[in-house]
């Protein structure tokens, strides 16, 4: 039976993000100050009860600010009595008085201490709730939690099986939209939940060894396209996200509920599970009213969001669960080798634009069908790259997790003058004429089959694209092919027909990557490319002087970038190819690998992109 779970999360934030300047009306900051914390109280008050009075459960994150309040301990307390709301512990929230007086500083962001602060603040917040409840939290979380920290909170505290762990595609397109001050930035992960790896909060875990021990979800529910295209903080199921993004009328959100059942849709291409979560912190709810919105709107969406879900549950559509419950859910309903897939379609701005998202232990692929089925952002989670995070680390801010191909930070196919951005496609040439698939809209259906093992390909089948050349027109159909298990994409182009039957088209195959968290190069010289023959081959190494080097028969065209410790490669399905390497130059600093070969009409022709940890 398909199963849509929702986890909604209310935590009694004493001094929410912001709120203090608000309600303080120019005074000196006093985050002790009373009608604060009355008033923050008094909104998680009115969160609970409108999750209740729609028959749905919550899962309580005590902040550590709150375990300082007895009126908020003792409504957790009958909460969690009354409703079987799950009493959790948020490592947000840190900032009160007694945290202050401890720490000296005015962060807030865990993952962001020194990995001595971390295990100090762990410490001091769990043993604080101990204190209170006479047990350890099963649940928790934070913006996001890094490797180290999550690794310690298990081994200290067993109990813990769930945690909010990252906060899909909060990078710089985020930060560039809080004028360059939330320097929180961390894309490049699960927009789903997931298993995550001990090395990597971000690597979904591939086996038992890997296992960090708990099960991650997002902080949020984004939309998978308008927050990839735009900024992620306007999209998503948390209503009030919504409100700021300016998606409204008249007092009315369509779009949050066509939000809400594309997440529901997802059960199609999972199994038969899809999942959502509402995380409203009570800064949100302020009585002065957010982002041009007076306060009644925002209780108004509030209570709108919630009596949606409470009419999915009553008519048997939904589950809502504990984070906890949904955590043991998950480890009986998923395995380690199962992906999360999502053929996403615009729900916003009109368009009929498609992306398909792939996310497994080896990989995070976008395919996007308004570039005729290119491959627009490949994060390689096979090399389960180690990257601490905080102070006294090489990324104090930076958590994101490396990219080879990313369109919005290194521009895609359209680039602006010239050199080219990352992406991966592939061309066709006739007498001359060159067309790449990127200007070749189409739209994908999702199928699967079953191989050994009882693993499954997960199969995107392109609407085929008409090329026309000058004197030749050719019906192409790509199909691209995720394998259970598998660390290839195996991609398969098809010519359907031509209008000269006799003809031949030269295909180009390629890659154009690079690597980096952000819109800035980084330095390429560390990179060597590669063409392999039968016994012969060709290298590059890296040095910013536009080389080329090309294998007839190549057996495998790759690249190794020591930084992310990760090799690509290419391999062809036939003898009747040639692989080359390319390496860019100061103005354009990526690199490309790809293959070339001729198709006749009716022929088939396959390639397979693999990722692996470099030695």
């Amino acid at each position: 039976m398909d199963k849509f779970v929702v986890n909604i999360i209310h935590r009694p934030e004493m001094v929410p993000e912001y709120a203090e300047k608000v309600t303080g009306h120019g005074k000196e900051e006093d985050i002790s100050r009373e009608n604060l914390l009355t008033e923050s109280l008094d909104i998680f008050k009115l969160q609970q009860e409108t999750a209740h009075k729609n028959g749905l459960k919550t899962t309580i994150q005590m902040t550590y600010a709150s375990l300082f309040n007895e009126e908020a301990i003792a409504l957790a307390k009958q909460d969690h009595e009354t409703y079987g709301d799950e009493i959790a512990l948020s490592l947000l929230g840190l900032p009160c008085k007694e945290f202050r007086d401890k720490y000296k500083t005015k962060d807030f962001c865990i993952w962001m201490f020194s990995m001595e602060d971390k295990k100090s603040i762990v410490e001091d917040v769990f043993e604080k709730f101990y204190e209170i409840f006479g047990f350890y939290p099963e649940s928790t979380g934070s913006y996001y939690m890094d490797a180290e920290l999550t690794n310690f909170i298990k081994e200290k505290y067993p109990t813990v099986k769930c945690a909010v762990a990252t906060c899909w595609e909060e990078g710089p397109k985020a930060y560039h939209t809080c004028n360059n001050s939330w320097y929180t930035l961390f894309d490049g992960g699960p927009w789903n939940p997931w298993i995550p790896s001990k090395q990597n909060t971000h690597a979904p875990a591939a086996n038992e060894a890997e296992d960090s021990g708990i099960v991650a979800i997002p902080h949020l529910s984004r939309d998978l396209l308008a927050c990839y295209d735009g900024n992620g903080s306007n999209f998503g199921t948390h209503p009030q996200n919504v409100l700021r993004g300016m998606i409204y009328r008249d007092g009315e959100y369509p779009y949050l509920y066509n939000l809400i059942d594309q997440y529901r849709s997802l059960e199609k291409y999972n199994n038969g599970y899809s999942y959502n979560m509402m995380f409203v912190g009570p800064g949100w709810l302020n009585k002065m009213g957010r982002w041009e919105a007076p306060y009644e709107l925002l209780k108004k969406s509030y209570e709108d969001g919630m009596a949606y879900y409470g009419q999915l549950k009553k008519e048997g559509k939904l589950d809502d669960m504990t984070m906890a419950e949904f955590a043991d859910y998950y480890r009986e309903k998923k395995t380690y080798t199962e992906p999360e897939c999502a053929l996403w379609k615009d729900i916003l701005y009109g368009s009929e634009k498609q992306l398909f998202w792939y996310c497994d232990p080896f990989m995070r692929a976008c395919v996007n069908m308004d570039q005729g089925g290119a491959i627009v952002d490949l994060r390689p989670y096979a090399a389960k790259l180690k990257w601490e995070v905080g102070i006294g680390t090489k990324h104090v801010q930076d958590a994101s997790y490396p990219f080879l191909i990313q369109e919005k930070y290194r521009a895609g196919y359209f680039t602006h003058y010239a050199g080219e951005g990352t992406v991966r496609s592939a061309k066709l040439t006739y007498n001359g004429e060159e067309v790449d698939l990127c200007l070749c809209r189409t739209k994908a259906k999702f199928s699967e089959e079953a191989v050994e093992n009882g693993r499954k390909i997960r199969i995107l089948t392109l609407e085929p694209v008409d090329i026309e050349f000058y004197k030749l027109t050719v019906k192409l159909q790509t199909k691209i092919y995720f394998e259970e298990g598998n660390s290839d994409i195996k991609i398969e182009r098809t010519i359907l027909e031509m209008s000269d039957p006799d003809a031949k088209v030269e295909l180009n195959e390629y890659m154009v990557a690079c690597y980096g968290t952000t819109e800035y190069p980084e330095d390429m010289t560390p990179i060597t490319l590669s063409c392999f023959g039968e016994k012969e081959k060709k290298e590059i190494a890296y040095a910013y002087k536009c080389r080329e080097e090309e294998l007839v028969g190549a057996k495998k065209v790759e690249a190794v970038i020591p930084p992310i410790e990760t090799k690509v490669s290419m391999t062809a399905g036939k003898e009747d190819v040639k692989g080359y390497i390319k390496e860019g130059y100061a103005f354009s600093p990526m690199f490309t690998i790809g293959y070339t070969t001729t198709l006749s009409d009716k022929e088939v022709f396959a390639s397979w992109l693999k990722l692996e940890k470099a030695d």
